[in-house]
């Protein structure tokens, strides 16, 4: 499900956005969120790396949660479960992030819902490495 038009608000949103916050970024180079990550740092992004239980993954300093990156964040990627998404989506609020990004299976139309009320742009149950490959 798509909150934004497919093609031209995707396109913007990745050509527009700097950086992106991975919520649930694996150190495990064979994991999805790991393969996502590498490739949004070889497409020029600055990422930021959120999991409480690492201090750094891809060679970047590892953030406990949202709140705790020091920078403006353009798009917070979400890698967790479809239930654990609503107060990741209530942290990227907080911090003032552009946009949430739920990765493909991810899917919590109330969390969805919420960010948009809170003027963020919102996609949902699609891969951003898919979309930057395709759309970029």
């Amino acid at each position: 499900m798509l909150q934004i038009n497919p093609h031209m608000e995707i396109g913007n949103l990745l050509r527009q956005a700097r950086t992106i916050a991975i919520v649930g970024l694996s150190p495990k180079a064979d994991r999805p969120s790991h393969m996502v990550g590498r490739y949004l740092l070889d497409a020029g992004y600055s990422v930021f790396p959120v999991n409480p239980g690492q201090s750094e993954i891809l060679g970047l300093k590892c953030h406990p949660d949202l709140l705790s990156i020091p920078e403006r964040i353009d798009i917070v990627d979400i890698f967790r479960r479809s239930e654990d998404v609503y107060p990741i989506v209530e942290a990227a609020v907080k911090i003032g992030a552009g946009a949430i990004w739920m990765q493909l299976g991810v899917v919590n139309p109330e969390a969805a819902e919420y960010a948009r009320r809170h003027g963020l742009q919102t996609v949902m149950d699609r891969c951003i490495k898919v979309d930057h490959s395709t759309l970029l």
